[in-house]
């Protein structure tokens, strides 16, 4: 694999996002305190904050009621300008936010850009959707009367983000909780909180510029508690929460046992079916971007390749030598492809999970190493791993948040959907086939079991116009696009009666 080039100082570092924090209208020295943000790429501290606690929570959560009782009023398409805004501002500092991202979540330069152009995305979509929230009118049975369904503001939305997609996610539920007449509070993740904070202040921005209330949006620097206070928390009627499945199994109880909404977008543990008859070249490149790309830290990471028999070995081959040639290292510089690792945690599990696909008759064919560990012993660059594994083993069941891919061999198609369905999460899936009757079984209710169900396309790279989220241990939310909207509205049956006079539903007689 070629040579990665030298990391940047911490003193480059701190200067790019102290640079590009106040581009965006975050003073630092406002917000300085004693909790560290540390960058990937080079392990080293970057910026200093300050955090706030859970009592913080419950100051946010009643400025954004006030807020909502007020930003209900306001008709859907006038809420669309304050999205509108966003989005103008958005563009105007796509590459600030983008050298954010970067510097916070390790993302290569041009992935950390198209994040943020999913922002710019979500807010058309949007701006758009304040003029389209349609109800519906349904016949009824008893004459003079008028059934209809209308659909209304919800209340305070929560978001919990990841550190992998730190602006993208919040963006998905902030657009759309905003036309729908919803102000959302944030706890971004700690391992990236200039994000939330630059996201914000342009929000703010754009919040100002358009006279809307000022409690719309909130921004919670924190630790664990304060995700907490935000899940418990009885005014906030929808908590969204991305991350881990093990994190779904502890908010999604919480807010159901105050019977609050919750919408989690949790683990992946995605796959490619190359059939015979596949066009290897595609094949090829979907793979790996869908394996490498963000060093295997997306939730839509491909994980595994369920191969043909007639082609695996010479698939496994063409992998191999692509892997071979990803530039690995400083993902800010030209020319990388692949960036580190968030974190210590997480090069521990990329490296137990190797020992574990060996130990379960795997052979690692190309990647797993460490790069730069004497450079910059906190900066986590791994090579890429392919595992062929004999079965579908407990690991491979397993999705560890890192860039191996396993490749498995089928040879019956129903044999492979199977294997592609066979684990505990369901998000993204994909099928590489020139057989249209193969690719049709595949999206049918025969076929993939996840919510994303891609043919000739790898597993990630979903667009904002389709509903983003996935079933079983996914967690069964939906995100950005299609009807995702109504998650953040609440649904109202209304009966018109105008007929002077009042009979019963179904002939019941109960004259007095």
């Amino acid at each position: 694999m070629p040579q990665p080039q030298h990391l940047p100082t911490r003193t480059e570092l701190t200067d790019r996002a102290r640079a590009a924090a106040t581009a965006c209208g975050v003073d630092l020295d406002a917000v300085a305190g004693a909790h560290e943000v540390v960058s990937p790429i080079n392990g080293e501290p970057i910026a200093s904050l300050a955090h706030v606690d859970a009592d913080a929570v419950d100051a946010a959560v009643t400025s954004a009621h006030e807020a909502y009782l007020q930003w209900r009023t306001v008709p859907a398409p006038v809420r669309g300008a304050l999205v509108k805004r966003l989005g103008e501002l958005l563009v105007a500092h796509k590459s600030d936010l983008a050298a954010l991202v970067s510097l916070e979540a390790g993302k290569i330069t041009s992935e950390a850009a198209g994040e943020v152009q999913e922002m710019i995305d979500i807010c058309e979509f949007a701006v758009g959707l304040s003029r389209q929230l349609y109800g519906r009118t349904m016949t009824s049975e008893r004459p003079g009367h008028r059934l209809a369904e209308t659909w209304h503001p919800l209340g305070v939305v929560g978001v919990i983000s990841a550190f992998n997609f730190p602006v993208a996610v919040w963006s998905w539920n902030t657009a759309l909780a905003l036309v729908c007449g919803d102000p959302v509070v944030w706890k971004p993740s700690e391992k990236t909180p200039l994000c939330g904070l630059a996201s914000a202040a342009l929000l703010r921005r754009a919040i100002a510029d358009v006279g809307a209330p000022e409690g719309l949006a909130h921004v919670l620097v924190g630790g664990p508690e304060v995700g907490e206070a935000l899940v418990d928390h009885p005014r906030v009627a929808l908590l969204s929460a991305t991350g881990s499945t093990r994190m779904g199994r502890a908010v999604g109880p919480r807010v159901a046992d105050r019977f609050g909404r919750s919408l989690l977008e949790l683990g992946g543990n995605n796959a490619a079916i190359v059939a015979e008859s596949a066009d290897l070249d595609l094949a090829v490149r979907g793979i790996v971007f869908s394996a490498a790309g963000t060093a295997g830290q997306r939730c839509t990471t491909l994980r595994r390749v369920i191969a043909h028999s007639g082609v695996a070995d010479e698939l496994t081959a063409r992998l191999a030598q692509a892997y071979e040639r990803l530039p690995i290292g400083d993902p800010i510089a030209d020319g990388t492809l692949v960036g580190p690792l968030v974190d210590a945690a997480s090069f521990a599990r990329f490296e137990a999970a190797l020992d574990t696909a060996r130990e379960q008759g795997g052979e690692v064919v190309v990647g797993g190493g460490r790069r730069l560990a004497d450079a910059a012993s906190g900066a986590y660059y791994v090579e890429p791993a392919i595992v062929t594994m004999p079965a579908q083993s407990d690991i491979v069941r397993t999705e560890t948040f890192a860039p191996i891919v396993y490749v498995l061999r089928y040879d019956d198609i129903r044999e492979a959907i199977a294997l592609n369905n066979d684990v505990p999460q369901g998000l993204s899936s994909a099928i590489f086939t020139n057989d249209q009757a193969e690719a049709e079984l595949f999206c049918s209710a025969e076929g993939s079991d996840c919510g994303i169900v891609n043919v000739n396309i790898g597993t990630s790279g979903a667009e904002i116009g389709g509903a983003f989220g996935g079933e079983k241990e996914t967690g069964g939310g939906r995100e950005s696009g299609s009807d995702a909207w109504k998650a953040y509205m609440r649904r109202a049956t209304n009966t018109v009666n105008y007929s002077g006079s009042l009979p019963l539903a179904q002939g019941v007689d109960f004259s007095v």
